[in-house]
């Protein structure tokens, strides 16, 4: 494996050393080189040089221009306006470092040389209970930032902080308990496990709470319950966790039917800190960071008042000695930095819990917990919305079943391959199993190509179309790069020719390939998944435009020129396929 340099990271080397050289006092200065559509690039930054040097901007670019070396990467430059270098990069050196990212199995991306470890909390459904809508952002963002980094050459630890505590389950507890036959299992694997666990779970929950409502001796003995499980009760944690085995099973389904991977080591949910609760109160305490207030252990802010210009706290412990979510948060920051030891933590929470953050994150730096050395950061996003605009709900005003989303997804996009798939021979077989890749991969791109803190629609007809910034017509145009391999002849296979000049449309889309380094570069600084999305969509358009305006196995250049473009078309599959992996989205080979 070689990481190849980008040409915009070469160009930016060369108009550096130029600045220097013309400047030597600014040997720090930057070129500010950009993509133009004026020329391949420009380079911006000698508007600033020339004010603090008190030269004439066009003068020095003219110098800058002189200093600049001639070789294999630089083509033409010229100097335009008050002094931008225009840049254009030699058709050779495009050719030749497509072909070294193509000869590298990473497509010549960089592997991080000191990586740390960065924990990345996403995907927290609550246990005996469904999934809906509102936990499809969580799972998927934490999906594609946790491959990206990856990828990037990190050390990442997932996890899944589940709900998995609380007084809700004393109710659920004493229920079985007193019925101990509602969670015995029926026949079934897989996905009809899954339906079967949550359709177990929900019944027990329903008449559960229906008897807490209706019964106060019930209600009596399931406050008891409670004070049993967090006591650490033989019997009590016993049934605890056959709710938890249950709701796991659920969750395995939802997540296979996402296509999404969640294994048990990674599930660390509210309980895992239990047994540091007390431990982080006292701490908190004996530091001074926390105080009494009203029987309640707080933490005060003087920048964070509610309405009445009264201080709102971060509440540890509640006046009844229960823990809230603040104290198990704090808890598995201490676990995170003290025994992960972890340089990154990344909450992917939706927006609602931001103000919940901010204050976890100055308390466990006030503690100790956090330092400098340490980066937290909550990824707010936003939320899914109906076609009225609003949350999305059921008509009854409920939020929708997670499933029932993902089965509409797949029943749509399997109608959209249908009628494509019939016309080029598709089998039944790859119809359905292309219908689920493009309709699960259509609810991940919307989700994806959507930036973090906003809402988006959750529109289904847009989302299965061939048309637009979508997965599916990112998907065709990897497709269709196979199929111009399975049509070539066997004397017909990629290689580069820097001899070769190119049109514009292959000199567009070898100068984006190229990028693919830096795009995935700006994910993993940024943790916006939304810049892959979008460059994959480019990357898709751009090759369209090559398709149509440039012949492959046709060439009229002869043999030489198909082979080049062969070249285009493997480096572009290889590298659409790759990104939208790292979405956690699948590439049907036909479509």
């Amino acid at each position: 494996m070689a990481s190849v340099p980008s040409l915009s990271a070469s160009l930016q080397q060369r108009v550096s050393a130029a600045l220097a050289a013309a400047v030597p006092s600014a040997a720090d200065a930057d070129p500010l080189l950009r993509r133009s559509d004026r020329a391949d690039f420009q380079a911006n930054g000698v508007l600033g040089l020339a004010k603090r040097a008190k030269a004439n901007p066009r003068e020095l670019a003219a110098s800058v221009l002189a200093a600049l070396p001639a070789d294999d990467v630089v083509g033409e430059v010229e100097v335009s306006g008050p002094g931008f270098l225009n840049i254009t990069v030699a058709d050779a050196a495009i050719t030749g470092n497509l072909a070294a990212r193509a000869a590298d199995e990473r497509l010549g991306v960089p592997v991080k040389e000191h990586p740390g470890t960065t924990v990345v909390d996403y995907a927290q459904p609550n246990v005996a209970k469904e999934m809906h809508v509102g936990h499809l952002r969580s799972s998927v963002i934490g999906d594609a930032i946790v491959k990206i980094l990856e990828f990037e050459g990190e050390h990442v630890v997932r996890r899944h902080h589940i709900g998995d505590w609380g007084t809700q389950f004393g109710m659920l507890i004493q229920y079985l308990l007193e019925h101990p036959h509602e969670l015995d299992h029926t026949e079934g694997a897989g996905a009809d496990a899954g339906l079967a666990s949550m359709s177990r779970l929900d019944r027990l929950y329903k008449a559960a709470r229906g008897l807490f409502d209706a019964d106060e001796e019930f209600k009596d003995r399931a406050r008891r319950r409670v004070v049993d499980l967090q006591a650490g009760d033989p019997e009590t944690l016993a049934t605890w966790q056959r709710f938890v085995d249950e709701s796991k099973t659920y969750f395995f389904s939802v997540y296979d039917k996402l296509d999404i991977q969640i294994v048990d080591e990674d599930i660390v949910g509210e309980s895992g800190y239990n047994d540091l609760l007390v431990e982080t109160c006292e701490l908190l305490e004996k530091a001074g960071v926390a105080v009494e207030s009203n029987g309640a252990l707080c933490v005060f802010f003087d920048d964070i008042k509610g309405k009445d210009g009264e201080p709102v706290p971060l509440i540890v412990r509640k006046s009844d000695g229960g823990f809230g979510y603040a104290a198990t948060d704090l808890s598995a920051i201490r676990n995170r930095t003290g025994d992960l030891h972890a340089d990154i933590l990344l909450y992917v929470v939706d927006v609602r819990q931001s103000l919940h953050f901010k204050m976890v994150f100055e308390t466990a730096r006030r503690a100790g917990w956090l330092t400098d050395e340490v980066v937290a950061r909550h990824l707010p996003f936003g939320t899914v919305l109906g076609p009225d605009g609003k949350p999305f709900k059921t008509r009854a005003g409920v939020s929708v079943r997670l499933e029932d989303l993902l089965d509409e997804a797949v029943e749509r996009a399997t109608a959209v391959v249908r009628e494509k798939g019939e016309k080029i021979g598709l089998t039944e077989q790859e119809i359905t199993d292309n219908g689920r890749q493009v309709g699960i991969g259509a609810v991940k791109y919307a989700d994806l190509s959507t930036s973090l803190g906003r809402d988006y629609v959750f529109d289904l007809d847009r989302m299965v179309s061939l048309n637009g910034d979508t997965s599916v017509y990112v998907q065709y145009a990897y497709a269709r790069t196979q199929s111009i391999f399975r049509k070539a002849g066997a004397d017909q296979r990629p290689a580069a020719h820097p001899e070769l000049a190119l049109e514009p449309a292959e000199r567009a889309l070898g100068l984006h390939l190229d990028a693919f380094g830096e795009a995935l570069e700006e994910v993993a600084q940024t943790y916006e998944p939304h810049r892959l999305a979008s460059y994959l969509f480019q990357l898709a358009s751009l090759f369209t435009t090559f398709y149509e305006q440039c012949p492959v196995l046709t060439a009229d250049g002869g043999p030489a020129q198909v082979e080049n473009r062969l070249l285009l078309c493997e480096l572009t599959g290889r590298t659409l396929s790759k990104g939208l992996s790292l979405l956690g989205i699948r590439s049907p080979e036909r479509l």
